[in-house]
């Protein structure tokens, strides 16, 4: 396999990661799956959406495999998979040093004298460096 369909198949993943985490339902319901499995009831208790529309949620949520389902009879028990979580945060983490340097500047900005009016806002027109 090449290095660009290994590259296409890890974004394509990592795009699937970031689409279902933009929604604050999904994220939700990784943050309790983080405390251990939970079945869908479990899941669905509380939120005020319909079943159906929780097990939607949950299929975004397999798709982009940050879920894995176990099947026991009637019931489903969900868990969380770390490792799209792993290359989300191992991706982000390589933009910390920009995030790093630009709040710096913000803050070497802010404390320079003159650079807040006496309301604690910046003045418009100065520039960062």
């Amino acid at each position: 396999m090449s290095i660009r369909a290994v590259a296409g198949k890890e974004d394509a993943a990592l795009d699937a990661v970031f689409s279902a985490l933009s929604d604050p339902t999904r994220r939700r319901i990784v943050a309790r799956l983080a405390f251990g499995p939970a079945s869908v009831g479990e899941l669905a208790e509380p939120f005020a959406i319909t079943l159906p529309a929780v097990s939607k949620h949950l299929k975004i949520l397999e798709r982009a495999r940050l879920l894995r389902r176990e099947r026991s009879g009637w019931y489903h028990h969900c868990h969380l998979v770390g490792a799209p979580l792993e290359m989300a945060s191992q991706f982000l983490e390589g933009y910390r040093p920009f995030w790093e340097e630009t709040l710096a500047a913000l803050a070497r900005h802010v404390e320079r004298p003159g650079a807040v009016d006496r309301r604690g806002r910046v003045k418009a027109g100065r520039r960062l460096r």
